[in-house]
């Protein structure tokens, strides 16, 4: 599990710079709408449209990303409200380890004072629970930009016990995996399905050694080879 590092003052920072912008599209309208200022420009509204009054994307409460998982709410402390892909483009999966039990993986991602929280929870036997959505920013990796940019996924267990790492887990996970790179539109492969250890600037050793990655990106590219079923979204677009 990833503390909230990266993000740490995020919150404040993102406010003064919405105020900021809000300030130079009203106010500066004229020059930003002259030749390739306006198009350099293009990108940053991108990044912020859906901060202003009225542009937040509707949200079904209970609804999840993942088709059959259950919904479990992280505390909001523990993320931050976001639009991806519009304002983020999510390119990657970081893989973690809880370091416990699928229970204490949910009580933490609840409680307001951890300051870290992931996407989804697989259990040993393969049950998946969804805590926060794809849409939003979870404090999973300890770093910023890896944070915006990523779903991550928590695994019940230890990195030192392999035992931890059962079959029904890596093909529930990898069948959550494909869904993301589809829905996205990312290859599966070692550059955009990390483990926590790969972060930068992280601390921390998970999924470790225990961790089969061969055997995991067959499964996942497996499948990434069926047919999509009804129901599952096609890949995202931003916008």
């Amino acid at each position: 599990m990833g503390k909230r590092d990266g993000e740490k003052g995020g919150g404040q920072e993102a406010t003064s710079a919405v105020t900021r912008r809000r300030a130079l599209w009203i106010g500066g309208g004229g020059a930003v709408a002259a030749g390739t200022a306006a198009f350099a420009g293009h990108d940053v509204l991108g990044q912020w449209w859906w901060r202003l009054p009225g542009n937040d994307k509707p949200r079904k409460a209970g609804a999840v990303d993942h088709r059959g998982a259950q919904w479990v709410a992280a505390s909001p402390e523990n993320y931050r409200r976001a639009d991806r892909p519009a304002d983020y483009g999510i390119d990657r999966v970081v893989i973690h380890v809880v370091q416990g039990s699928y229970a204490t993986a949910l009580d933490v991602f609840q409680d307001p004072d951890h300051e870290a929280g992931a996407h989804y929870v697989v259990r040993k036997d393969g049950h998946v629970a969804q805590l926060i959505r794809e849409l939003d920013v979870a404090f999973h990796a300890g770093n910023r930009g890896y944070n915006e940019r990523s779903i991550g996924i928590e695994h019940e267990g230890f990195v030192d016990r392999p035992e931890s790492f059962t079959d029904a887990m890596y093909a529930s996970s990898a069948r959550l995996t494909a869904g993301i790179c589809r829905r996205y539109g990312f290859p599966a492969d070692r550059e955009h399905l990390v483990g926590h250890v790969e972060v930068p600037g992280t601390d921390h050793t998970d999924p470790g050694p225990h961790w089969d990655w061969d055997r995991y990106l067959r499964l996942v590219r497996a499948e990434l080879r069926k047919p999509v079923r009804t129901g599952e979204s096609p890949p995202a677009r931003k916008t």
